[in-house]
């Protein structure tokens, strides 16, 4: 009786929690979106009182909850496939794999480096968006479609400057699309898979002009400790302080670094 009793108690607390985290969820969500609602003060009527009423800004709040959801998923996918997140990373690995050193510096590391150049190089972009797209959405000009619309137009451009012709006319053919007769008017389904192959074989040509001075260091190391007899100790062991050494005394991350970015310009 007593654990019936119990069960009972612990059943009816629940509801009531349900219950509080709904309506909690419901405040949340007629509060999260600042400027989704607009307080409108009507003049008074006859009767001396003010009436209240709630307008929106920028479309339904419920939908635009679902957009931001929804581009907050797609976060990363964008970065990888729009930016020269792609380029940067393939390099740092190459870098990396020649030196010889396995896991320094760490995939944090390398990530987090290349994040912050991508938002070095994509900083004008993102501000010519803010100026387009952005703020006139925040003024209530135009609705969620209209700023993805015209926030596209930069990001295109940028995307367009590094896209190589042959990618571009391998998308528009397997897309069945037409030439068009000006860069702008290249669907952004065409531009995005044409600038990640791009994107990918650029990477892979500077990572393998990379490899190659350190490649003729581990030759020349293999060559001579093979010479010498010395077969018991691998040449790698001697090579990568070598290559180490080598990278350093060039001040090989800021000649990296500077090339990466004056690819892009």
């Amino acid at each position: 009786m007593c654990c019936a009793v119990e069960v009972k108690s612990g059943l009816r607390k629940i509801r009531v929690n349900r219950i509080a985290l709904r309506a909690l969820l419901a405040v949340m969500l007629m509060r999260l979106p600042a400027n989704a609602w607009a307080l409108n003060l009507r003049p008074p009527h006859s009767d001396g009182g003010l009436t209240l009423g709630v307008g929106s800004a920028s479309g339904s709040v419920p939908w635009n909850i679902v957009v931001l959801l929804t581009l907050l998923t797609l976060l990363p996918a964008l970065l990888l496939a729009m930016t020269p997140f792609a380029r940067l990373l393939v390099v740092f690995h190459f870098l990396r794999q020649a030196l010889g050193t396995q896991t320094t510096p760490s995939n944090q590391t390398l990530i987090g480096l290349a994040l912050i150049l991508t938002l070095f190089l994509m900083q004008p972009v993102m501000a010519t968006i803010e100026h387009t797209a952005v703020q006139p959405f925040e003024q209530g000009r135009v609705d969620v479609m209209g700023a993805i619309e015209l926030g596209a137009g930069p990001l295109r451009q940028f995307m367009l400057h590094s896209a190589r012709q042959k990618d571009l006319a391998l998308f528009l053919e397997l897309a069945q699309q037409p030439r068009p007769a000006r860069p702008e008017d290249v669907s952004m389904r065409v531009v995005v898979p044409a600038y990640i192959l791009s994107e990918l074989k650029a990477g892979f040509q500077i990572g393998a002009a990379l490899y190659l001075p350190f490649l003729v260091v581990d030759m020349v190391v293999a060559a001579i400790t093979t010479s010498v007899g010395m077969l018991q100790l691998p040449p790698v062991v001697i090579s990568t302080p070598l290559k180490i050494l080598l990278f350093v005394m060039v001040d090989g991350w800021n000649l990296l670094v500077g090339s990466l970015l004056k690819s892009f310009s």
